[in-house]
């Protein structure tokens, strides 16, 4: 997995952004796809998908096989309009639909982006649709707080779903670096401090078994997750 935005970036969002954006089908997916079957791996990366709408691109993930196919593809639903930022005047916020969910080694993944680990029922929608591991490729900016704020959302969207949770940020001096992977008792497993690098963690069913019968918070909860 790599970060959000990682087909293209620069520190202020503009024009440059809508000129780099291109359809799912263009060259960096098929890039990608050529990459992910050449090396039989799932390849997620965030991407500037062209819009439909004249100065916009869509925020988008896309999640690629080991045969180069395209197994799901999200667009960013909850847009970065904090903290001094106003993602939306760029961007196109995804259509709220049924989570694309896809299975590597016997999980089930689902896709969310960078500012909607903010929204705690995206994750729980995710999970509600079978995933067990989520991913969250992000372009989390630097500010007050925001390593302390980034690790701990993360933290508590896998203990509250008891799932394993994935994150990749932008390095700094952009983001806040600190990539990781959290198992379903917010454990860390790993972490990419402030430089570039590769995370690797194993993940397996019996550890979100075990979890999930000392803590059955799923099975407990009395309340559901409905679109406004």
């Amino acid at each position: 997995m790599f970060p959000e935005y990682s087909a293209f970036f620069e520190p202020v969002l503009g024009p440059a952004f809508v000129a780099a954006a291109e359809p799912v089908d263009g060259p960096f997916v098929t890039g990608l796809a050529a990459l992910a079957e050449g090396l039989g791996l799932v390849i997620v990366a965030g991407m500037l998908e062209t819009a439909a709408v004249a100065g916009r691109f869509c925020n988008t993930l896309v999640a690629v096989g080991p045969t180069g196919e395209l197994l799901a593809r999200y667009r960013k639903l909850h847009l970065y309009d904090a903290f001094g930022e106003r993602e939306s005047d760029w961007v196109l916020p995804g259509s709220i639909e049924a989570p694309q969910t896809f299975v590597v080694g016997g999980l089930t993944v689902g896709l969310q982006t960078c500012y909607d680990i903010r929204f705690p029922e995206v994750t729980r929608r995710l999970v509600d649709a079978g995933a067990e591991l989520v991913l969250v490729p992000a372009e989390w900016v630097r500010g007050p707080l925001k390593e302390q704020q980034w690790r701990t959302l993360l933290t508590a969207r896998a203990i509250e779903n008891t799932v394993y949770v994935a994150a990749a940020d932008h390095a700094p001096p952009i983001g806040v670096g600190t990539s990781m992977i959290v198992d379903p008792m917010g454990v860390e497993l790993v972490t990419i401090g402030e430089t570039t690098d590769v995370g690797v963690a194993w993940l397996t069913s019996a550890r979100l078994e075990q979890v999930r019968a000392v803590n059955p918070a799923l099975r407990l909860r009395r309340f559901g997750v409905v679109e406004l």
